[in-house]
């Protein structure tokens, strides 16, 4: 296996499951606070809620990592591959929200509305 430079000569697999653990805590954390996010009173974040659930879900696997790298968490240290990983989670959860977002904005924009005469 591939050795990673920076955390302690341990092996760092890209098929482990710590990997899949990254990607799902990242789409989970990315699909809770967009939709939380979506569900504000304020338009501004209703209409970034995508952007924001990724930003969020970002910094916290960067701060699982610091954790990793500082000792707080029994690891062998900050990850690049980890990283990825996390990033593989955020993106697939953008994904899948924005998909959602445009198959609804179809869907109501399909609506016909009925039009009195004045």
């Amino acid at each position: 296996m591939e050795k990673e430079v920076g955390n302690g000569g341990g092996e760092d697999p890209w098929l482990a499951p710590d990997k899949l653990y990254h990607v799902i805590f990242c789409l989970s954390v990315s699909i809770i606070f967009s939709t939380v996010a979506s569900l504000s009173r304020y338009s501004f974040i209703r209409r970034n809620f995508i952007w924001i659930g990724s930003a969020i879900s970002l910094v916290a696997g960067a701060a699982k990592e610091l954790a990793d790298q500082i000792g707080i968490f029994p690891s062998a240290g900050a990850s690049a591959k980890d990283a990825v990983a996390d990033a593989v989670g955020v993106l697939t959860a953008a994904a899948v929200l924005f998909l959602w977002k445009h198959r609804r904005l179809r869907s109501e924009s399909g609506q016909t509305r009925t039009v009195l005469p004045v």
